[in-house]
């Protein structure tokens, strides 16, 4: 315990983020362990899932969570194929099961988590797998222990319904063209960019896609409160400098919708959670404490003259539940500590 509550853990999905010009296999693992060393005198534990495997979720999440912060990196596979993992003794399902554990470990005694590239994918996947699982347990409870009349229980149920509507009925669209309709599709979270966005990028604050009417307004209405009432080091940085250049090396990208949906139903979860805290406390499903309270884009880049990454940032918040303090982990579709070479 002296050792990892005093280090900073870096879990590598797959075994390089992706080939330089020179040939070379990138492991930018080794610029995290470098930099944090240099700038911190803090120590790295490398856990290689993709060669070690996962054998308890629940356990190494609660190893991770107890150090300094938790840095999940990128890598080549995509979220929505299962058999991109193929040569991996880490599958999808047992990256994604210990994503979800990280997700719900942000608290008092824990660090950050940051999630790059692959990991900025994983975790908006797991986000909905979170809400699916809540809907999913919530709809099957027959009772509470607290909740003799049923009413607090007929309250979530209620809204739980609601959120399940929406994210069953939610299409993903590019250009105009719908290519996931509703969460079941595995391409909800994450999907193909338009086209591969590779290069020197301008990091831009996020704005609404002008063809987003399909979306809900209650969505974008949300995320707009959200991001007026609360602030992260991102949108912080955004709003301070002239400009902020970032390189992209991606194929696949998180989904606006999928985003804005994740925000809106995590916040109407805590809310209809705040004044039943205590009786969800002692139930099956008090793991619903532990859910974040918002997501918010922070930042987005241009592919191209009519393509977007429109979700190249995200903030992690949680709220506290009894002295409101807000705590943060943050998701990143673009590597911050490699430089223009990628070396």
């Amino acid at each position: 315990p002296e050792v990892f509550r005093h280090s900073v853990a870096v879990v590598e999905p797959w075994e390089n983020v992706g080939i330089n010009v020179q040939g070379e296999e990138v492991r930018a693992s080794k610029n995290i362990a470098y930099i944090l060393q240099q700038v911190a005198d803090a120590d790295t534990i490398l856990y290689p899932v993709w060669q070690s495997g996962i054998a308890n979720p629940q356990r190494l999440a609660n190893v991770l969570s107890a150090g300094i912060a938790t840095v999940v990196q990128g890598g080549n596979p995509s979220v929505y194929d299962p058999s991109s993992f193929d040569g991996s003794r880490a599958s999808v399902e047992d990256i994604l099961a210990l994503v979800d554990e990280l997700l719900m470990r942000r608290s008092t005694h824990s660090g950050p988590a940051i999630f790059i590239c692959l990991g900025h994918q994983l975790a908006a996947a797991s986000h909905v797998r979170l809400l699916k699982r809540a809907c999913r347990e919530v709809a099957t409870l027959d009772a509470l222990a607290l909740d003799p009349n049923g009413a607090i229980l007929s309250s979530l149920k209620r809204v739980c319904g609601r959120i399940a509507a929406v994210g069953e009925n939610l299409p993903i669209t590019k250009n105009g063209e719908t290519i996931a309709s509703g969460w079941h599709d595995t391409r909800f979270s994450v999907a193909p960019n338009e086209c591969p966005e590779v290069g020197t990028r301008t990091l831009l604050p996020y704005r609404r896609r002008a063809l987003s009417d399909h979306v809900p307004a209650e969505l974008h209405d949300t995320h707009a409160f959200v991001a007026d009432e609360l602030d992260g080091v991102i949108d912080t940085m955004l709003m301070m400098e002239r400009e902020l250049s970032i390189e992209m090396f991606h194929g696949d990208e998180v989904n606006e919708e999928a985003a804005l949906f994740t925000n809106w139903a995590y916040k109407l979860l805590h809310d209809t959670i705040v004044p039943m805290r205590y009786e969800l406390a002692v139930s099956p499903i008090s793991w619903l404490l532990s859910l974040p309270y918002a997501v918010e884009i922070l930042s987005q880049t241009q592919v191209d003259e009519t393509n977007w990454t429109e979700v190249s940032t995200t903030c992690i918040y949680y709220k506290d539940w009894e002295t409101r303090t807000i705590r943060r982990s943050f998701t990143s579709q673009f590597h911050p500590e490699l430089m223009a070479d990628i070396r």
